[in-house]
C-alpha cells in the first residue's frame, strides 16, 4: 500500500486483480459508497450492510494474478488492502470498527488495525489495539504498533507494546514513531533493562532490537542535553 489516497490505492489494488476481481472490487466500493452517505456508523437492523459482508469475503475475492502481482506482493496484501480501502471509502466510524474486529477472522482485524490511521475516530478504536496487543498473533501485533498507535495511546501502554514486539519477535521496526516516542524515555528504559536481565539470567540472548530500543531510551532529548 505505497500510495497514500484512496484513488491511488484503488488503482494499485486493480492493477493486480484479473477482469473479475476488478469487477467484484467496483460493486463492494459502489455499495461502500452509498454506505458512507447513509451513514456506515448505525448499527444495523436487519443484517450487516452490503459492504461489511464484501470486507469479510475479499480474501477470496482480491488475489493477484502471476501476471499482474509486483515482486513480492502476496494474496493477503492485496486482500488487505482492499479492506483498507472498503473502510476508507465506507468512512468507517469506531462502532463499525469494533464490530468488525469483534466479529473478523485475523486477516479481518489485521485489515482494521492497518486502517485506523487513515480513519477519522480518535481516541475511539483505542480498545482495539489494546485488545491486539493482548494476543500472541505477531501479525495483529505488529499491525496495533502502526501510526495510530504512535499517536493514540499513552505512554504507559506504548511502554508495554514496544516490550510486547520484544517479547513476541515482531521487529520494532514496526512500531510507528519509535525514535520520537523511546528517546529519553527514562521508564522504558528501566523496563527494558529488568527484561534483559531476566534474559540473561535465564540463559536467553538478549536481542538486538532490545539494544536498539535501549539506547534510544537512554539518548536524553536535545533540549535536555
Amino acid at each position: 500500500m505505497t500510495d497514500g489516497t484512496v484513488a491511488g490505492l484503488r488503482r494499485e489494488i486493480a492493477a493486480r486483480l484479473d477482469r473479475a476481481g476488478r469487477e467484484w472490487l467496483d460493486r463492494a466500493l459502489a455499495e461502500a459508497v452509498r454506505a458512507a452517505e447513509d451513514g456506515a456508523g448505525e448499527a444495523p437492523r436487519t443484517g450487516p450492510p452490503a459492504w461489511e459482508l464484501r470486507f469479510a469475503s475479499a480474501g477470496r475475492h482480491c488475489r493477484p494474478t502471476a501476471a499482474t502481482a509486483p515482486v513480492g506482493a502476496a494474496a493477503t496484501d492485496t486482500a488487505d488492502a482492499a479492506r483498507v480501502l472498503l473502510l476508507r471509502t465506507a468512512r468507517a466510524d469506531a462502532a463499525t470498527l469494533a464490530r468488525l474486529y469483534g466479529h473478523g477472522t485475523a486477516a479481518e482485524r489485521r485489515a482494521v488495525l492497518l486502517a485506523l490511521p487513515h480513519l477519522d475516530v480518535g481516541q475511539g478504536a483505542v480498545p482495539i489495539v489494546e485488545d491486539a496487543l493482548r494476543t500472541n498473533d505477531t501479525t495483529l501485533v505488529a499491525a496495533a504498533v502502526g501510526p495510530y498507535a504512535a499517536e493514540h495511546i499513552d505512554a504507559h501502554a506504548w511502554r508495554h507494546a514496544v516490550l510486547k514486539c520484544l517479547f513476541t519477535g515482531v521487529p520494532v521496526s514496526a512500531v510507528a514513531g519509535l525514535e520520537e516516542r523511546a528517546r529519553g524515555d527514562a521508564e522504558l528504559a528501566r523496563m527494558l533493562r529488568d527484561h534483559a536481565a531476566e534474559r540473561a539470567a535465564a540463559g536467553r540472548a538478549v536481542p538486538d532490537d532490545l539494544h536498539r530500543v535501549l539506547d534510544l531510551a537512554a539518548t536524553p532529548h536535545p533540549e535536555e542535553g
